[in-house]
């Protein structure tokens, strides 16, 4: 087999032979990049609604494959807090957060991700991620690092953030319960804050993140940071509180319930209209009628229960120890003066059947499953693929641009080459095996790529020697990861993404083109009116910029040109000139003559004859015009014509050799002779002023002849 085919289907072979040097130097940049990996995996997870071991899964894996099948030596692929947001926000309207469900269609998100960027790899069709323009990439990233920060607030409070469709009232709900924040979580977070801040300040070769964590998760451990207590709904001695917890459990069963029936009726419809069968439109018609009733009744009493939740997490309680070791916990200022409490401010945090937990200190990870992922085939729902794949092509082109801008960016700093369609492909397989192996969608990530360029990596195998990292951990080192704060991962989160905010872009880009700019701030304030939806907000800002092109197609920029004061050629309407010639018009068509804008050609030349009516001929100044096509050209025939019956001539000059040859071979000198094409402006001008201005009578044209080139040329 050829080398170049075989590095071509193999690309990792051109690491080798690796020397010491570069060992040495990409197991450094492993073990640095590691270390910022396994906090980050683990916060980016929790932003994706999963537990945060499914983090280290997506961060072992889908980094191999990606590092052994990418273009860029030096870019690391791992969780992404824009997608892991992106893939919480699609499965959350089909199953509960953090349920059994939820983490299979994660799952299955990322395969049907890892198909499509491998299929638009494979067909070389990266140059998709051009429509969107850089104000809609602008506008998009500022408002989901704004999103993605702020959906972080409530861990930062230790308060609910109950999710539904509408982003700005889940946050205004969480402001609300700012009378009920629990400081020693807040008193972590800020100090997690400090931590980092003053790592890269005063010891930037220490991981900020990694400092924090360690920190932290020391000191939760020694204050007894989490205490939490379950109890029998029965222990909690106030009535209003037993029966809304009671309340709260039994509509968490009818939600369960409903979504099955609401599941079940999807598969039964899309069934039907598969069929086709006229003979059963009624009984389809019926389905979908009660599906809207069951999705609204789901969402009404989707949004009960989420007032429940935060007015069961806003009592408050004391705990009291009974003889027997029992526990029975007391609204707050209402226990008896005989019955003495633990002194602590207990809360109710979750209720599952007849049980209840009440929290009495901080969040912090938990347990985390120890040992490697299992090789297990993904589940394929097809009653949710539809719904899931619109979210999933746009979580394909959004993390490939993530990626390509990430690997453009090193690539200048290392004079690396990047093949956009490469990156596809092994995007496209990180995510597809990844899936094999409970990982949720993935993606590179500019911080952990940037660390890897700085600390001197030089082949993937710094990515290879990270994913042994999060093996390490997966295997031997989670125990120690019980006591970390979720504060602290929410901290690494709201520090990475605020990062991505960028108002100068925007500003810049309205000095440069206002329509642009107000393009850009549309998707900005749509995707922050659609969250968590994002994908919706990047979907209408590019096809905003994509009409904003068709209309600008449509209206290319024309004018009558004029001699300046200092005697060159230019437009009349923006310089305040008076037009060339006195008996003909000069008129300049900036744009190629399509049939999007061919009307607009056939416009401008009579706006230009109505304002001169004088005139007895007009040259089209051709070098702005790149092509023609067939109703570009026969609309030309057509205001050839028109103008020739009112006795004015059409000229044209400076045609580029490609328009010369598209008119030549449509027989357009059937219709003008030579003198009509003109090489150059000079010569152009030269000869309209001799004919039209010398005062000399005119003489009628000649009959085309049919030449090769412009004789006047």
């Amino acid at each position: 087999m050829p080398a170049n085919l075989l590095t071509t289907l193999f690309p990792f072979l051109r690491w080798f032979p690796l020397s010491g040097d570069t060992l040495r130097s990409d197991l450094i940049a492993g073990i640095t990049v590691a270390l910022v990996l396994v906090p980050q995996s683990m916060a980016y997870a929790q932003l994706a609604g999963l537990p945060v071991v499914y983090g280290l899964y997506a961060s072992f894996m889908p980094v191999i494959i990606a590092s052994l099948w990418g273009s860029l030596p030096q870019l690391h692929t791992g969780p992404v807090a824009m997608l892991s947001l992106m893939s919480a926000a699609a499965v959350l309207p089909l199953a509960a957060l953090g349920s059994e469900d939820f983490i299979v269609l994660s799952v299955m998100l990322a395969l049907m991700v890892g198909v499509l960027r491998l299929a638009l790899g494979l067909l070389r069709m990266g140059i998709l991620v051009n429509f969107l323009s850089s104000p809609v990439i602008v506008g998009f990233t500022n408002a989901a690092a704004l999103i993605i920060g702020l959906s972080q607030l409530s861990k930062l409070l230790n308060v609910p953030f109950p999710r539904t469709d509408n982003f700005v009232l889940d946050l205004w709900n969480v402001v609300e319960q700012l009378a009920h924040t629990h400081l020693p979580t807040l008193l972590f977070a800020i100090a997690t804050f400090g931590i980092i801040i003053g790592a890269r300040r005063y010891i930037p070769k220490v991981p900020g993140v990694l400092l924090a964590v360690v920190l932290t998760t020391l000191v939760s451990w020694a204050i007894g940071f989490e205490r939490n207590a379950t109890a029998p709904l029965a222990a909690i001695q106030d009535t209003e509180a037993q029966a809304l917890a009671a309340d709260y459990a039994m509509t968490v069963r009818s939600i369960e319930s409903l979504g099955t029936t609401t599941s079940r009726l999807n598969a039964e419809i899309r069934t039907l209209k598969a069929e086709n069968d006229p003979e059963r439109f009624a009984e389809l018609a019926l389905l979908e009628a009660d599906l809207r009733v069951l999705n609204r009744e789901l969402d009404q009493r989707k949004r009960a229960n989420n007032e429940r939740q935060v007015a069961l997490h806003n009592l408050q309680f004391a705990r009291v120890v009974t003889a027997d070791g029992g526990e029975l916990f007391y609204p707050r200022g209402q226990l008896a003066d005989t019955l003495e409490d633990d002194g602590r401010i207990w809360r109710l945090s979750r209720v599952t059947g007849d049980q209840v937990t009440m929290m009495g200190g901080g969040a912090v990870v938990g347990a985390i499953p120890a040992g490697l992922p299992s090789f297990q085939l993904p589940e394929l729902r097809m009653d949710v693929f539809w719904t899931l794949l619109p979210s999933a092509l746009v979580m394909a082109l959004i993390g490939f641009m993530e990626a390509t801008s990430i690997s453009k960016a090193i690539a200048a700093q290392t004079k690396e080459r990047v093949d956009t369609s490469k990156e596809l492909v092994g995007q496209g397989l990180a995510n597809i095996v990844g899936s094999f192996f409970s990982s949720y969608t993935v993606s590179g990530s500019f911080s952990r790529s940037a660390v890897a360029a700085k600390n001197g990596a030089k082949t993937g195998m710094f990515a290879i020697c990270s994913a042994v990292g999060v093996m390490l951990v997966l295997l031997f080192l989670t125990p120690l990861l019980y006591h970390l704060p979720q504060a602290v991962l929410a901290v690494i989160v709201m520090m990475a993404v605020f990062g991505l905010i960028n108002v100068r872009a925007l500003v810049r880009a309205w000095q440069i083109e206002r329509q642009e700019a107000v393009v850009g701030i549309i998707t900005f304030v749509a995707t922050l009116a659609m969250a968590p939806q994002l994908a919706n907000g990047i979907l209408l800002g590019a096809g905003l910029a994509i009409v904003l092109f068709l209309v600008r197609t449509m209206k290319p920029r024309t004018d009558i040109l004029g001699l300046d004061p200092e005697g060159r050629l230019a437009g009349v309407s923006m310089n305040d000139i008076a037009p060339i010639g006195r008996n003909y018009i000069v008129v300049r068509f900036d744009g190629s003559l399509n049939f999007v804008n061919a009307s607009r050609f056939e416009d401008v030349l009579l706006e230009a004859r109505a304002k001169n009516p004088q005139a007895r001929a007009v040259l089209v100044d051709g070098s702005s015009i790149n092509d023609v096509d067939v109703t570009g050209e026969e609309r030309l025939r057509d205001v050839i014509e028109t103008f020739r019956d009112n006795g004015v001539e059409i000229y044209f000059s400076s045609l580029k050799a490609q328009v010369y040859e598209t008119l030549r071979r449509g027989k357009m000198f059937h219709l003008l002779d030579e003198t009509h094409f003109i090489r150059t402006k000079d010569r152009a001008l030269k000869f309209m002023d001799e004919t039209f201005d010398s005062g000399k009578p005119l003489e009628p044209a000649r009959a085309a002849v049919g030449p090769s080139t412009p004789v006047l040329g």
